[in-house]
């Protein structure tokens, strides 16, 4: 098994923070029936996708 480097943990917390935080803003957005938080969610989990994507340790 190998050991993840420093970078490698950093891009991992950053994607789970963003994906985090844009499920919370969209499951408020729903709740509040505000159409601009749903969007700011939706583009944080995009941000988080294409950094999970392009990103390859």
């Amino acid at each position: 098994m190998t050991t993840r480097s420093h970078s490698d943990r950093t891009v991992r917390r950053t994607v789970l923070a963003l994906a985090t935080s844009g499920l919370a803003v969209i499951t408020t957005g729903a709740a509040l029936d505000a159409l601009w938080l749903l969007g700011i969610g939706v583009w944080a989990l995009i941000a988080a996708m294409v950094i999970e994507l392009v990103y390859q340790p």
